[in-house]
């Protein structure tokens, strides 16, 4: 089974290609430029340097949201269009799960966090379950938009050690150090963002469950209204009460 896995959701780009549970390659990249400069790019240097043959991929995983609104549609624009031309199914992967795939059989809860803005970040809570010589990610909590400090004290009510990663982890530190009861760690900057290895990981194990769908079915799942649609909608509502 191959697998390409794509992600965009934030501020990393990544795309790898994942075979029988074996990487063949990743090009990860979290540097100021947009994911319309860097994502196509990125894919044709792996294809190169594996040798790639496209049409031998069997899906394309692609980190379904929540996240960046823009990284979400260029990603899924560059997995819808390959999925179109190479008549291949597309694996949506959220992305909060395959941000917590980066730290596989953890015995640890583990608690991605995606600054969000606003005060919030996109997170949920997870572990690992052994499932024979094997383990399975079980969200606690699935993913969801909170207030930071709505998911720390969920936590506190768990009452076990977790592990935090994602790019919220800078922005709320502070907030993380002064209200957490519980042990916690962050973890180390090799998995501590997004990787598209992860999403190939955990999108193989969606592919041989069946879980796919149709590169003109696939839609981001952005879990809250852009910025834009909110200005319209407070501006349509300051409208009504003039």
């Amino acid at each position: 089974m191959k697998i390409l896995g794509i992600d965009s959701s934030g501020l990393v780009a990544s795309v790898a290609v994942v075979e029988d549970g074996v990487i063949l390659g990743e090009y990860t990249m979290n540097y100021k430029k947009t994911h319309s400069q860097t994502l196509l790019p990125m894919l044709d240097e792996l294809r190169q340097m594996t040798e790639l043959d496209l049409n031998s991929v069997d899906a394309i995983a692609i980190a379904a949201g929540p996240g960046s609104f823009t990284g979400l549609r260029i990603g899924a624009a560059t997995a819808k269009g390959l999925g179109l031309a190479l008549d291949k199914p597309l694996v949506e992967v959220p992305t909060l799960e395959g941000l917590a795939y980066n730290l596989y059989g953890t015995d640890r809860l583990v608690c991605p966090l995606m600054d969000a803005r606003r005060n919030q970040v996109y997170t949920g809570i997870y572990r690992f379950v052994p499932e024979g010589n094997d383990f399975s990610l079980m969200a606690v909590e699935q993913q969801c938009a909170k207030d930071i400090r709505e998911i720390l004290a969920r936590l506190n009510e768990l009452q076990q050690e977790v592990i935090f990663l994602g790019d919220g982890v800078p922005v709320y530190r502070n907030i993380i150090e002064q209200e957490l009861q519980v042990k916690y760690y962050y973890a180390s900057s090799s998995n501590n963002r997004q990787r598209a290895a992860s999403v190939a990981a955990l999108g193989a194990e969606f592919f041989a469950r069946g879980q796919v769908v149709t590169a003109a079915e696939h839609q981001p799942e952005y879990l809250r209204k852009s910025q834009a649609e909110r200005e319209q909608e407070e501006k349509a509502a300051q409208e009504g009460t003039v």
